[in-house]
């Protein structure tokens, strides 16, 4: 997981919980590993020893969780999309990542155990909101906004006018 240029890669700011994260996410993502663990030292701000930042990889895109201190919390400004191919994948995600301690918001958004944003998708939920017929997006859409975990079915039936 060394950098060659190509690419990028996303840093996560935690609060002294990188590696935890770092661990939890190969758990939830069955596509991802383990890259380099840094640790501070004697020139760094952080106590000596204790774990700066871990690299991984889930799905193809490389991160790095860096415990930085509570300076900058997580926030709903940034999210990862979960684009799943039917909803037995999509509630997998939802229910893995509310799930101890993690929370659900509104339009297949959920918040996990560490703070950290994502948007759970099902396959055909873009494709209903942004169906070329704007009754159609309307029907979805409005079906959607009264969703926490996103139900595409139900949406579809909105569409319809059902």
């Amino acid at each position: 997981m060394t950098g060659n240029g190509n690419g990028f890669t996303t840093c996560l700011w935690f609060n002294g919980h990188a590696e935890a994260a770092a661990h939890y996410y190969l758990s939830v993502f069955k596509d991802g590993k383990l890259g380099r663990t840094g640790y501070y030292n004697e020139a760094s701000p952080g106590t000596a020893g204790d774990v700066m930042v871990v690299e991984f990889e889930i799905n193809g895109q490389k991160f790095v969780g860096l415990n930085g201190g509570p300076q900058f919390p997580f926030t709903e400004a940034i999210s990862f999309q979960i684009h799943c191919a039917d909803s037995a994948e999509a509630d997998y995600y939802y229910d893995t990542l509310t799930g101890d301690g993690g929370k659900e918001s509104a339009c297949g958004w959920v918040k996990d155990k560490f703070g950290v944003s994502w948007q759970v998708i099902p396959a055909g939920a873009i494709e209903l909101i942004s169906d070329p017929d704007p009754g159609r997006a309307a029907r979805a859409t409005a079906a959607m906004m009264k969703m926490k975990k996103l139900d595409v079915e139900q949406m579809r039936r909105a569409a319809d006018g059902a």
